[in-house]
């Protein structure tokens, strides 16, 4: 077992948090995703461990279970957006490689209701900085539909550098979908993703249902 240095964490900025996923956000969890079913639906991975319907809790706690295993295994590090204080989402950086590789996948989804206020690229400059200045990463992707205008402008806005179109990466809205993927490495951001953020005064940038590979 290789436990992640720096994690777990809470990550703060202004209203919007980052926190770990805890067993107990299976109720947040199934509310959330439940009301936001056909905002999510068209980006979402199609797999039945996550459903966008109406149904048990236990669906969720095992899939909590299962990515809070990766977290201690030290290949994924799972958190709940918060938005002040209140669950608003997750965003996970998962598919952790070490050795001469040290990068990782973003992926992330918010409650629509909390679209249009920045909390999104807050969010993933919070976890790239941490990935990159705590935990030891070098590289961040995210893979994003190409017709997911919202979730591209949010990493675009983000400085991450778009690197080609993937054929049919992933099993999206049942069928496999084309992906445009996009990185960014520590020498992109020297001072910090979260301080260019700041310092482009972007405080209701545009969110997204979903982006990066979940």
């Amino acid at each position: 077992m290789n436990r992640i240095r720096g994690w777990p964490i809470t990550l703060e900025e202004g209203p919007i948090g980052l926190r770990p996923l805890r067993l107990r956000d299976a109720g947040a969890l199934r509310e959330t995703r439940t009301r936001n079913a056909d905002w999510l639906r068209p980006w979402e991975p199609t797999y039945p461990e996550m459903p966008l319907k109406t149904t048990g809790l236990s669906p969720y706690v095992a899939m909590l279970q299962a990515i809070r295993r990766e977290a201690r295994h030290g290949v994924s590090m799972p958190w709940a957006i918060t938005y002040d204080g209140v669950f608003a989402g997750q965003l996970t950086v998962s598919a952790m490689v070490w050795g001469s590789a040290r990068s990782a996948q973003v992926g992330y989804w918010i409650d629509r209701a909390c679209a249009g206020r920045g909390v999104t690229p807050t969010a993933v400059a919070l976890a790239v900085d941490h990935s990159f200045f705590t935990v030891g990463l070098h590289r961040i992707e995210a893979s994003i539909r190409p017709e997911n205008q919202a979730s591209r402008r949010v990493v675009e806005k983000l400085g991450f550098r778009e690197e080609g179109l993937r054929r049919r990466q992933l099993h999206i809205d049942g069928a496999w979908r084309d992906h445009i993927g996009y990185a960014l490495t520590t020498e992109d951001v020297p001072g910090g993703l979260l301080a260019r953020w700041r310092r482009r005064g972007q405080v209701a940038g545009s969110d997204s249902a979903a982006g990066g590979a979940s």
